[in-house]
């Protein structure tokens, strides 16, 4: 696949340009695609589908872009962790996707890889590729619902082929696209498509990124006890080669996979984003204070269930099963060191005069 051409959509965005960046250093063709900005508040995977199999322009429209090609990688939506807005969430996040897969099928594409996010997961201790998931916010909502919907329409699509009537072929009642140039799709073809669960990807010019070497840089880093626990702190970096290197995978792809560990602890990405040392909590203490925040972001209509959620991760880290990626040899380069510590020179900031290294 590497030889064939490849679309990413979002391709000017915080992910798909790193992604681009990545693609264009392994002399991959890679063309950008638009991503069009949808509305919707329907909640419901079926309905959904329903609703994006409906939006003929749209699917017309990009099909025409996917005409010829091999692989699309789809890294648009909204990525607003703290929003409550739903529709543009899940018109982003949920109905996009859909809409996507609908025209890469019909238009005979090979493979779609979308870009999910861990956080569909909440607060589990270790972050796996199972289909359940567990959202907390409007955010991680709306991106768990796209998996749901992706993860459907796979299996309708794997099921019509298996009887010769895929989707955009002459046996089924759904057409090839686009309208105006259809393309000719077998009976038997099913794109297949693979969910990638992005952790809490790090990255110049990212405000999540800057926000978070503020704190490393001050008195509020801090870490539950002493022992060491991984972080899903990751780089934009590893993120791109990762996404590079499933969408050019030889053999079948699962249909969710994470991103994998970049070797990160909870004291490791604050030493390397603040340059000091963080505090040593006593862990009875840091469980305390995450349960009382919960309940009082319960009390308050879950608005402060974000930040108490990211001060947990930051306390206590989070294990990721990687193991489908090590044991197909597709674990990138460790960069996320190397990522915070830009961010906390891009501060300014001094480091901590205990600080030695």
């Amino acid at each position: 696949m590497a030889q064939a051409i490849w679309k990413v959509i979002g391709a000017s965005g915080f992910v798909g340009s790193s992604i681009v960046a990545r693609l264009a250093s392994e002399d991959i063709q890679v063309d950008a695609v638009e991503a069009p900005r949808l509305l919707t508040r329907t909640a419901d995977a079926e309905k959904l589908i329903r609703e994006a199999r409906q939006l003929d322009g749209i699917i017309d429209t990009l099909a025409e872009s996917f005409a010829g090609c091999e692989v699309v990688i789809n890294a648009s939506g909204l990525a607003a962790p703290d929003q409550e807005d739903v529709a543009p969430l899940l018109g982003a996040n949920a109905l996009l996707p859909a809409v996507i897969a609908i025209a890469a099928q019909r238009t005979g594409v090979s493979r779609v890889i979308h870009l999910s996010s861990a956080a569909v997961l909440g607060p589990v201790p270790v972050l796996t590729a199972t289909p359940n998931t567990q959202p907390f916010s409007a955010y991680s909502f709306s991106k768990a619902l796209g998996e749901e919907v992706l993860l459907k329409l796979r299996s309708f699509i794997e099921e019509t082929a298996a009887l010769g009537q895929a989707p955009g072929s002459e046996e089924s009642e759904f057409p090839a696209a686009p309208s105006h140039a259809p393309a000719a799709v077998a009976g038997d073809h099913a794109v297949e498509i693979c969910i990638i669960r992005a952790t809490s990807v790090q990255g110049r010019g990212r405000r999540t990124t800057e926000a978070f070497a503020k704190i490393a840089s001050s008195a509020l880093a801090s870490v539950a006890g002493r022992i060491p626990r991984r972080t899903p702190v990751s780089s934009n970096y590893a993120l791109a080669e990762f996404v590079a290197r499933v969408a050019g995978f030889e053999g079948s792809l699962p249909p969710i996979v994470l991103q994998p560990w970049e070797g990160a602890t909870t004291e490791s990405v604050l030493i390397d984003a603040g340059r000091r040392y963080p505090l040593h909590l006593p862990v009875p203490l840091c469980r305390a204070l995450v349960a009382t925040g919960y309940k009082v972001s319960e009390l308050l209509g879950d608005c402060l269930t974000g930040p108490v959620r990211r001060v947990e991760v930051m306390w206590f880290g989070q294990d990721i099963d990687d193991s489908w990626a090590r044991e197909n040899n597709l674990v990138p380069q460790e960069r996320v060191s190397e990522v915070l510590r830009t961010a906390h020179n891009a501060l300014g900031a001094p480091r901590d005069r205990k600080f030695k290294n």
